[in-house]
């Protein structure tokens, strides 16, 4: 279970509403690559069945994307000042303060549905929030998930930096980093992570298990930011690069996208991304 429950996570993400659209260079790719899949593979609404929800909705990044595709989207997200702004962004809200384990919605209720912004990362039990987003799922209908993966070369950097006096900021004893590459691999694991609180990472084998579980068959699979990773994270994250990363940050990215669908994305990217479809 997270540490520190839902009441938690919705004060960590209420204290970051005023900035949480102010995309650093991390989630400026993240967010470029992950909105051009969705509309790939999702697409257009079609005549009758339009009606899709964005779980974890945030401010309202995917949601607004699909509302542009044609979409019915209704949303759900456990902070208040995440959801007023999403209230400001679309056009048409349809909006719910409500955990993505407990939705508040009827059995194959929507067509599609998205699941991303690591929302899963955040949530008490993500193998019942998958159950759950396939309960709502009508038969045939189509799931995008996107969440933090354990296996990226962010384990290397933040051994090294732990083993260097923390100069990367990773916020992690050498013991920590260790083990997170020393556990068994195809369990996820637990991380504190600078000014995110505690995430938690995920291995494509534990998510097609509980796909599977759900009643949910994963059909593609992406990674993102596997080879941007050859500059840390935690530099990343910060408002702007410097004039050496910059250009780097910029050849890199266009590598990362072709690389997005390929065994390098999908086994070293930091966050994977799913598409499932319900049974029957």
């Amino acid at each position: 279970m997270r540490p520190g429950g839902r009441a938690a996570v919705a004060r960590l993400f209420d204290a970051m509403a005023a900035d949480y659209d102010v995309l650093e260079p991390w989630y400026e790719h993240h967010y470029a690559v992950l909105h051009d899949l969705l509309a790939a593979v999702l697409g257009p609404a079609g005549p009758d069945d339009r009606r899709a929800l964005d779980a974890g909705c945030g401010t309202g990044f995917q949601a607004r994307v699909l509302e542009q595709l044609g979409w019915e989207v209704h949303g759900v997200d456990l902070a208040p000042a995440l959801l007023a702004a999403a209230c400001r962004r679309l056009a048409r809200p349809r909006l719910a303060g409500a955990d993505v384990g407990a939705l508040p919605y009827a059995d194959g209720a929507f067509q599609a549905a998205v699941c991303c912004g690591s929302t899963l990362s955040f949530v008490e039990d993500p193998a019942g929030a998958l159950t759950e987003l396939g309960r709502v799922l009508r038969p045939g209908g189509r799931l995008l998930v996107e969440c933090e993966h354990r296996w990226s070369l962010d384990l290397a950097w933040s051994l090294l930096s732990a083993l260097t006096g923390d100069r990367l900021g990773y916020g992690l004893t050498a013991r920590q980093a260790w083990r997170l590459i020393a556990d068994p691999p195809g369990r996820g694991a637990w991380l504190p992570y600078p000014g995110y609180g505690t995430l938690r990472l995920f291995t494509a084998s534990e998510l097609a298990r509980w796909l599977a579980e759900a009643g949910l068959v994963a059909e593609r699979w992406w990674g993102l930011h596997s080879v941007t990773l050859l500059i840390p994270s935690t530099v990343l994250h910060r408002p702007r690069l410097g004039p050496a990363a910059a250009p780097l940050y910029r050849v890199l990215r266009r590598l990362d996208r072709a690389l997005a669908a390929s065994w390098v994305g999908r086994r070293a990217g930091a966050s994977l991304v799913v598409l499932a479809r319900r049974a029957g």
